[in-house]
């Protein structure tokens, strides 16, 4: 959105939450998968085309919407995307050497876990790690896990066809050695006389009738309970939008937590678009980079017709707009 806008002349705003520019692509994505030296560049070329980069800047808590217009921007992009992790709501969740898969990536792609002692940010990553889910985000967490040279487990309810990974990523894990345990899910974290985890707690599955999702749904198998020894525990079992900037626009309509925009990208506010997970829920990059070129084109529609301008959003940046120059 940014790169499409501001070739047509806008001045262009990207507006930061965290400390480091790249969003998602910076803390979510290993750098085994996209380097971090073409993230680099692609931010580099933005700045020599006039961009200008906001870092610690939470939209709906250091400026609303209406305090970004009111500075005189006349569009804003909307692309925080779907950084609240879920958690898993069972016993010993909070134990030591439990990691949600948000905070278990983002401490080694954004702040550099796997350097430590050289850097300040440690993770606890022990010999044997199980990885819950089937997504991407719990590929990119085994295949890390793998890399510190763990046994690692990918423990998923469901079956391997139903796995929502890209076959490639999962191909890649397998090659790698991660190890996957099919049909399976957490029913209790224990740990030990510290606070540590040790074990976990699971229970067999056996798959039912579709679901809203259209996969079959996973039933429990009575008395089928197992443990299996864990020195680490990730939980990637899906995010949502972080409600930060719903909450400080209640007129902004959503729907469980997403954004609701229209065809052309822009939300219930006029000039206020949004696009990537925060609209999709959980979506590729691709699409989040496509719904910001609809919104750009949709925005400048709009400026070009002498209309209002309209907020709209990208992976985890918000985008504003002004007048031509």
């Amino acid at each position: 959105a940014a790169h499409d806008l501001i070739r047509n002349g806008y001045r262009v705003t990207v507006f930061e939450a965290l400390h480091e520019l790249g969003g998602v692509l910076a803390y979510g994505i290993p750098n085994f998968r996209l380097p971090r030296n073409i993230l680099n560049r692609e931010i580099q070329t933005l700045r020599q085309m006039g961009v200008e980069f906001v870092t610690d800047f939470i939209v709906g808590k250091t400026a609303t919407l209406d305090e970004l217009f009111e500075e005189g921007y006349a569009a804003v992009f909307v692309g925080t995307g779907a950084g609240l992790p879920h958690l898993m709501g069972i016993p010993g969740e909070n134990l030591i050497g439990v990691y949600t898969a948000n905070e278990y990536l983002t401490r080694i792609n954004l702040m550099h876990a796997d350097q430590f002692p050289a850097v300040d940010t440690p993770v606890r990553v022990g010999k044997r790690v199980v990885v819950i889910g089937g997504g991407n985000s719990a590929m990119d967490a085994a295949r890390w896990s793998r890399r510190f040279g763990s046994e690692t487990t990918i423990l998923f309810r469901r079956g391997r066809a139903e796995l929502r990974a890209r076959l490639e990523e999962i191909e890649h894990a397998e090659e790698e050695g991660v190890h996957f345990e099919f049909l399976g899910a957490p029913v209790r974290v224990i740990g030990d006389e510290k606070g540590v985890v040790c074990e976990l707690e699971c229970i067999r599955m056996k798959l039912g009738e579709p679901d809203d999702s259209g996969r079959p749904s996973p039933v429990p198998i009575p008395g089928s309970e197992y443990r299996i020894p864990v020195d680490t525990v990730v939980a990637a079992i899906g995010q949502s939008p972080n409600p930060t900037l719903q909450r400080a626009t209640p007129q902004l309509i959503t729907k469980r937590g997403k954004i609701v925009i229209d065809t052309t990208g822009q939300s219930s506010l006029p000039m206020v678009f949004a696009g990537g997970d925060v609209v999709r829920g959980g979506a590729t990059v691709i699409q989040a980079m496509q719904d910001g070129r609809n919104a750009a084109k949709a925005i400048h529609a709009a400026l070009s017709q002498k209309r209002e301008a309209v907020p709209s959003g990208s992976s985890d940046d918000a985008l504003a707009v002004e007048e031509k120059r």
